[in-house]
């Protein structure tokens, strides 16, 4: 009786035992499940209310720091930037910055120039970062993307200085000019001289002035707004009038060919300014007793039908080097040729700015010695009304049209 007695009471303590350490392990498992993890001091629960939402819709790039320079929030921006890396903010001066910020509270904001992820170039990303606290110890840094800004603002600064530049040079000239007629007073034939001298520079001033303005209107007017179909043997006709009497006192002859009764859809008025261009360019770069051609046809291309409009030269032609810059502002491949046949280096910037605006583009072929060939795109009328301007269409012939037929 004994012995079973002492069985029943170690197993009545056993019990116990065992009740209490089942306790103690569920009172331990509530408060684990309650204490704070390291992960989820790096969620979104830490940031005050409504700042989630802000840092979504916000154009800069966002990086939310903690108190140990740990990432809690940052937007895609920051990573495509190559800001954040590993969880870590990657630009040592910003987070310095971060640093300061948190220790005294000062906002602070410093522009950087920073190196392009994946490229073997040595382009630098212009940025601007601000850096604010956020609650008590969180910090914001947001992080403005200022490269095209730069670009487009250098842009700017090199037209302005080229256009000084432009108009210095005939003001200049008019300003000596006048003082040698003043000084030449007794002398009729070297008056009938500087004047003119001086009717020839006030030509290319009123030249260059009439071109800024023209250039200035194809870039703010949208071609759309008063678009209509435009025939384009009258723009052919019409360019080959304006430059007519330079040709013919070149003894140039200018011949038109292609298929005829095509319409293209636009302004009139850009339209013939552009075509004027590349005929008038053609005129002034060729050698007397040539021929400059203008030939139009329509091609096929992936969201409608293009007619081409070439205009070919025997001139000197262009060098490869110069290809791709011919149609910047200002550029000339031979300045003092241009200056003597009074171009401003405008022409071609206005052809390829029209162009654009009419979702067409401009293209140029061409050898020294023998010759150019600019070739214009543009949508044609009947597939063009709900056509929006685009980029060039990658597939389109590069080479010129076939020399047109002289005309009976």
């Amino acid at each position: 009786m004994d012995v079973n007695a002492a069985v029943a009471a170690l197993a009545a303590i056993a019990g116990v035992c065992t009740g209490v350490i089942a306790m103690l392990a569920f009172r331990w498992s509530e408060r684990d499940q309650t204490r704070p993890t390291r992960t989820s001091l790096h969620t979104d629960a830490v940031l005050p209310p409504g700042v989630d939402t802000v840092l979504s819709v916000l154009r800069s790039s966002a990086v939310v720091l903690d108190e140990s320079d740990s990432v809690v929030k940052a937007s895609s921006a920051a990573y495509a930037l190559g800001l954040v890396r590993g969880g870590k903010l990657a630009v040592e001066p910003m987070l310095n910055m971060a640093r300061d910020t948190r220790r005294d509270g000062e906002i602070r904001q410093v522009e950087l120039d920073l190196p392009r992820r994946g490229t073997g170039r040595g382009e630098a990303l212009a940025v601007s970062a601000r850096v604010a606290p956020l609650g008590s110890r969180l910090v914001l840094l947001l992080v403005e993307d200022l490269t095209e800004a730069r670009r487009i603002e250098a842009v700017r600064r090199d037209f302005v200085a080229n256009v000084s530049h432009e108009l210095k040079t005939p003001t200049g000239a008019l300003s000596l000019l006048s003082e040698a007629v003043m000084d030449a007073s007794d002398d009729p034939e070297a008056v009938t001289r500087f004047a003119g001298r001086m009717q020839i520079e006030a030509t290319r001033l009123t030249n260059l002035v009439q071109e800024l303005i023209d250039l200035s209107r194809v870039q703010n007017d949208d071609p759309l707004e008063d678009s209509e179909p435009v025939s384009v043997d009258e723009l052919v006709a019409e360019a080959i009038d304006r430059s007519r009497h330079t040709a013919t006192t070149k003894q140039i002859t200018m011949v038109s060919g292609g298929v005829a009764d095509l319409r293209v859809w636009g302004s009139r008025g850009q339209l013939a300014a552009a075509l004027g261009n590349l005929v008038e360019n053609a005129v002034n770069y060729s050698p007397a007793h040539t021929r400059v051609g203008i030939a139009a046809r329509k091609v096929a291309a992936p969201g409608g039908d293009l007619i081409e409009i070439a205009v070919t030269d025997q001139g000197i032609g262009i060098p490869d080097k110069d290809k791709e810059r011919v149609f910047e502002r200002f550029y000339r491949v031979d300045p003092a040729r241009s200056r003597a046949t009074g171009g401003t280096g405008l022409g071609l910037a206005i052809v390829k700015h029209v162009a654009a605006s009419h979702g067409g583009e401009v293209t140029v072929w061409s050898t020294e010695g023998q010759g150019s060939t600019f070739t214009l795109r543009l949508p044609e009328a009947g597939s063009a009304r709900d056509r929006r301007p685009a980029s060039p269409t990658p597939d389109l012939m590069t080479e010129p049209l076939p020399a047109p037929e002289v005309l009976p």
